[in-house]
């Protein structure tokens, strides 16, 4: 499976289940949730970190699809730019952009 067809296969089982399609603001919490989750599971040593992480994908995946954006595309030209981005550390020891100043605070 690649990222193009993950989407739809996402979105078919949301159909098939009756599951939430048309709602965003809905999905994007229920999305947070699933991260809070995989981040809980983590926190605690628990062994289902990976399901709770493809839940989290999977609501991920579902909501590109109901938005109709091409994830992969996203994705692709994302990492493009991550890997062309210069950082540099704060003295805090935050990792930071190139030319970005420190929070407030």
């Amino acid at each position: 499976m690649d990222i193009r067809s993950a989407p739809k296969l996402a979105w078919e089982n949301k159909l098939s289940k009756g599951f939430n399609t048309t709602d965003i603001p809905l999905e994007s919490c229920l999305l947070n949730g699933e991260v809070a989750e995989a981040s809980d599971a983590w926190c605690k040593g628990q062994h289902d970190v990976a399901e709770e992480l493809a839940d989290s994908a999977i609501f991920l995946l579902g909501l590109a699809e109901m938005i109709g954006a091409d994830l992969q595309d996203a994705v692709v030209a994302k990492l493009a730019r991550n890997q062309a981005q210069a950082y540099h550390r704060l003295p805090s020891g935050v990792l930071v952009k190139a030319g970005a100043t420190a929070p407030p605070g």
